[in-house]
C-alpha cells in the first residue's frame, strides 16, 4: 500500500531532523512570521450560491502519475501557479511539500506564502511535532492530519499541537470508521475533509463524499478532496453538503487554469467571453 511506504520513508526522514539546532533555527523563523491567517474563515467567506469555496493545489507530481505536466521536468514555478489561482478566485492555496513522492519542498510553501495574500495549507504527512514547527516557519496557516496515517492518540496529540500554534486543521477521512473517530475524539474540530480517493487502490468515487457528508454535523465545514474534474462533479459534492473543495490535478493539467476554475465554479454563461489567462505552460 502506497500510504504505508510513504509513512515509512517519512519516519526515516524525520529521524534525521531531530536536532536541537534545527528546532532553534525553526523557532527563529517563526518569530519573524506573522500570526497565521484564518484558513477556515477564508473558506467560509469564499462559498457562493454556485460553488463551494476552492482550495487550489500547487502540485508538481504524484506517486501514481509522476509529473503533472512533462514541462515540469525543466520548469516548475509554484509562485506563478499560486498567483494564477489567486487571480481566478481561489479562497486558499494548498502546497505539497513532500519531496520523495510528490517532488515538493518546504521552500515552495515559503515562496508562495511570501507572494500571495491567500491563506496556505501545508499538504504533508504530519507525524511528528517538528513538522508543525516547519509548517509555521515556512508560512502555513493550516495543516493536514490524515486519519489513516495516525492512531487515535496521535491524532488527538497532533491536533492539540497544531491548535496550540494557531494553525487551522484539515482532518482527512476516507470511510465511516475514520469519520467516527474524528467525531468522537475531536468533537471541536471545525473542518473535516473527505478524500474520494481509496488509498489502497487509488480509485476515485465521489460517492464517498455523498455517503460520509450525511454523517457530519451541519456546523462542520466539509471539504471534498480528489476526483473533482468537471462542473457536474462540483454540483454533486455541493448538493452532498461540501462547503469547500480541494482541487489540484484538474487545474494543473488544464491548458488555461483561469478558464478551468471559472468552468468548475460558475453556472454556465452561454454569452460570456472566454477568460484570458496570463499563465502559459512552456
Amino acid at each position: 500500500m502506497i500510504l504505508h511506504r510513504i509513512l515509512e520513508h517519512k519516519r526515516a526522514e524525520l529521524r534525521h531532523k531531530q536536532s536541537r539546532g534545527y528546532i532553534t533555527e525553526l523557532k527563529g523563523r517563526i518569530a519573524d512570521r506573522s500570526i497565521p491567517k484564518g484558513f477556515i474563515n477564508a473558506l467560509e467567506a469564499g462559498m457562493t450560491e454556485d460553488s463551494p469555496a476552492l482550495i487550489a493545489e500547487v502540485k508538481k507530481a504524484s506517486p501514481s502519475q509522476g509529473l503533472m505536466r512533462p514541462e515540469f521536468q525543466h520548469k516548475f514555478d509554484p509562485v506563478d501557479i499560486a498567483k494564477t489561482y489567486e487571480r481566478a478566485g481561489a479562497s486558499a492555496i494548498s502546497v505539497l511539500t513532500d519531496q520523495e513522492y510528490f517532488q515538493g519542498c518546504l521552500d515552495y510553501l515559503a515562496f508562495v506564502k511570501d507572494q500571495i495574500t491567500l491563506p496556505t495549507l501545508n499538504k504533508e504527512f504530519m507525524l511528528e511535532e517538528i513538522q508543525f514547527y516547519e509548517a509555521r516557519a515556512y508560512g502555513a496557516d493550516c495543516i493536514l492530519l490524515i486519519v489513516a496515517a495516525l492512531d487515535r492518540i496521535q491524532l488527538q496529540d497532533l491536533y492539540s499541537i497544531a491548535r496550540g500554534m494557531d494553525l487551522d486543521v484539515l482532518i482527512e477521512t476516507h470511510d465511516e470508521r475514520e469519520l467516527d473517530t474524528v467525531l468522537e475524539r475531536i468533537p471541536d474540530a471545525r473542518m473535516i475533509g473527505i478524500n474520494n480517493r481509496d488509498l489502497r487502490t487509488f480509485s476515485i468515487d465521489l460517492g464517498v463524499t455523498e455517503r460520509l457528508a450525511k454523517r457530519i454535523p451541519a456546523e462542520k465545514l466539509i471539504v471534498s478532496e480528489s476526483g473533482i474534474h468537471k462542473r457536474d462533479d462540483v454540483i454533486k459534492i455541493k448538493e452532498a453538503g461540501a462547503k469547500a473543495m480541494l482541487i489540484g490535478e484538474s487545474l494543473i493539467r488544464a491548458d488555461n487554469i483561469e478558464e478551468k476554475i471559472q468552468e468548475l465554479r460558475s453556472a454556465p454563461q452561454p454569452d460570456s467571453d472566454p477568460v484570458e489567462s496570463t499563465t502559459r505552460w512552456v
